[in-house]
């Protein structure tokens, strides 16, 4: 059966890292994501833990009762400069081995990437896993992407046909529902396409910025290359997440132990925990 996990980045401000475990358990959850956090895998930065912190990890996840999901680290591997790529490279080789010390066989991530040098960044992309491939199939992780706006690929399909030239089952897809209309909205087709490469589902809603003739949010001056979308409760949006899951359900991706669906809302920060229980209670309704 899937698992579902939380997305504890809304108590950032407000909790320590290791608490993040006692707050899932207490919006009812079994699973947790770990997202990037300054004491534990920052943003762009290499990790900031050893052994002794990453025990405490581990104690903290036990007491709770709330196993790890997966690690979300956000670095730039698929950077078009080489100094900022090769850094990338040399956090995530450190980021697999905490993988395989927590026993977390699967990484969540984003291509990080630029979308105005897209095949320089491609070529970044390609270059990193040419070193991190080997060291994922050692390791028994896996390492899932998302095409995340304002990256240098943003399409669902065109995310897929990269991944699929790696030719390497330790990699996969993840599908952010806030992301759907920049993926194309054409989860009905692309979700059939990734099979069981498809390993994770982010549930959070967005609106669609293509409605009223793109005019659905003005920015000033307009032409502005900006990635407008949200993560909002589910059902707040305009994603339909009956057609989603009677999607994940025809390709068998409910009934898969190694799945992930991990509630991501970013916008309720001052509701989280009434946020964390609805989506929770949301998405068991919608896997039934």
């Amino acid at each position: 059966m899937v698992r579902i996990a939380l997305d504890p980045t809304p108590y950032h401000s407000t909790h320590g890292f290791l608490d993040f475990f006692d707050v899932a358990a207490k919006a009812g959850y079994e699973w947790i994501q770990l997202t990037p956090h300054p004491d534990f895998i920052p943003f762009f930065s290499h990790p900031r833990v050893d052994r002794a912190f990453l025990k405490k990890v581990r104690e903290r996840a036990a007491s709770a009762g709330v196993g790890i999901s997966s690690l979300l680290p956000v670095q730039r591997i698929s950077w078009p400069e080489e100094l900022p790529r090769e850094a990338a490279v040399r956090n995530f080789r450190r980021i697999i081995d905490i993988a395989s010390e927590l026993e977390v066989p699967v990484i969540n991530t984003e291509f990080s990437g630029r979308p105005e040098r897209a095949e320089e960044s491609e070529a970044g992309f390609y270059r990193s896993m040419e070193t991190l491939l080997p060291l994922l199939e050692t390791a028994g992780v896996t390492l899932n992407f998302d095409p995340h706006p304002d990256d240098f690929v943003e399409d669902g399909l065109a995310a897929w046909q990269i991944l699929r030239g790696l030719d390497s089952a330790a990699v996969g897809f993840v599908y952010v529902g806030s992301h759907t209309f920049h993926y194309g909205d054409r989860a009905v087709s692309l979700i059939p396409e990734l099979g069981d490469r498809l390993r994770a589902v982010y549930a959070a809603d967005t609106f669609d910025h293509h409605r009223s003739h793109g005019l659905r949010y003005i920015t000033n001056p307009p032409g502005n290359a900006v990635r407008v979308h949200q993560h909002l409760r589910i059902g707040d949006g305009d994603v339909d997440w009956t057609e989603l899951f009677t999607t994940l359900r025809a390709s068998g991706f409910l009934d898969r132990d190694d799945a992930i669906i991990c509630s991501n809302v970013f916008a309720e920060d001052e509701h989280a925990d009434e946020t964390s229980e609805y989506q929770l209670a949301t998405l068991r309704d919608l896997v039934r």
